[in-house]
């Protein structure tokens, strides 16, 4: 009884990042629904709209190998992170830094990097358990 409790515990950490990640991919697609309205025609607007979701269509594929390589998800949200970071940064060279660039940094690489550690140690606990079985 008490190791099945131990086990509920200790499912979040493998629900965690995925469910993150699904709610984290929806929020950058909103994004791309401000290419609507804004008179480039069908075919300028679906091009945008696709264009917009390069992003959301990479995480996408990137949460799905994570689903069972941890690993893969892992790093893969940690360097899209920083690769965020690096593209305000240049974004902040050419047109200055206003406040709210440092907002989107924090918000956006922030939760792709506790999406990242939380593959990270469910993957790192993945392996302990599969060293402690003797695999």
């Amino acid at each position: 009884m008490k190791r099945v409790r131990q086990d509920k515990k200790r499912d979040w950490i493998f629900w965690a990042p995925r469910i993150l990640s699904i709610i984290f991919i929806l929020f950058i697609a909103l994004f791309s629904l401000d290419v609507f309205g804004n008179g480039y025609g069908f075919w300028g607007t679906l091009l945008a709209f696709l264009m917009h979701n390069i992003p959301v269509f990479i995480l996408i594929i990137v949460l799905c190998i994570s689903w069972k390589y941890e690993i893969v998800g892992g790093i893969a949200f940690i360097l899209a992170g920083l690769a965020y970071i690096i593209l305000n940064i240049i974004t902040i060279s050419m047109d200055g830094f206003q406040w709210y660039y440092l907002s989107w940094i924090i918000q956006i690489s922030g939760i792709a990097f506790v999406i990242g550690i939380l593959f990270l140690i469910n993957w790192k606990r993945k392996k302990r358990k599969e060293v402690k079985n003797g695999r």
